[in-house]
């Protein structure tokens, strides 16, 4: 049996996974840094080097993707500049396709993303992703960001979904490692989160170009 058709979750990340990352990219490393310096009255160069600096700081907690807490921190509508550039906002090529797929096949398909609420709206808003999902869980809603254990540990106490029935799918492999040592059977590496970048091959999960793959697992 193919292990597709055993599989019976589907626990899918969004940014770099369902959705092509260039606006996320663009969003953090040009247009701010372009507010920021018209705002501070400094030069471009220097607004990422502030900037750049200040991300670093974040990464990896709650506040990596905290609008508001980028807002505070930068004195900027950081929303109000996402919604600005929304039209860059875009899936994947074979993302609709793909849960489409599983959808008509049975399975029960969550999106779990580090993103804040109010930009994870916003994309399945705009792409009109929502009606895939059984249910969307962010990691403001769960307490953690899903780089932590315990973010997978609540997860599993809000979904009732065998780990070793289920498949992850994310563009990072450190969450990945984390899927893994909460039991999640099949964590799986999105090759390429953007079009504009290199694909990756991950010595440690099995990498994919395409959705396509999954279903011949």
């Amino acid at each position: 049996m193919k292990l597709f058709n055993e599989i019976k979750t589907i626990l899918l990340d969004m940014d770099g996974t369902i959705l092509d990352k260039y606006y996320d990219d663009y969003f953090w490393e040009i247009y701010v840094p372009q507010k920021y310096a018209e705002k501070e009255g400094i030069s471009f160069d220097e607004a990422q080097r502030i900037l750049f600096s200040m991300y670093k700081t974040e990464e990896g907690s709650l506040n990596w993707t905290d609008v508001d807490f980028w807002s505070c921190k930068t004195g900027l509508d950081i929303f109000q500049l996402k919604k600005e550039v929304d039209h860059l906002i875009c899936p994947h090529p074979d993302a609709e396709e793909f849960l489409k797929f599983v959808n008509s096949n049975g399975k029960k398909v969550y999106l779990v993303t580090n993103a804040h609420n109010k930009v994870m709206e916003l994309k399945l808003k705009k792409t009109g992703f929502d009606k895939y999902f059984h249910d969307v869980f962010t990691s403001f809603d769960i307490g953690y960001p899903k780089e932590k254990i315990e973010f997978w540990k609540r997860l599993k106490e809000r979904v009732s979904f065998e780990p070793d029935y289920s498949i992850f799918v994310d563009d990072t492999e450190e969450i990945l490692h984390t899927a893994k040592l909460a039991g999640v059977k099949l964590p799986i590496l999105r090759a390429v989160s953007s079009a504009r970048s290199i694909p990756r091959k991950s010595k440690h999960f099995l990498t994919i170009m395409s959705f396509e793959e999954i279903f011949n697992l």
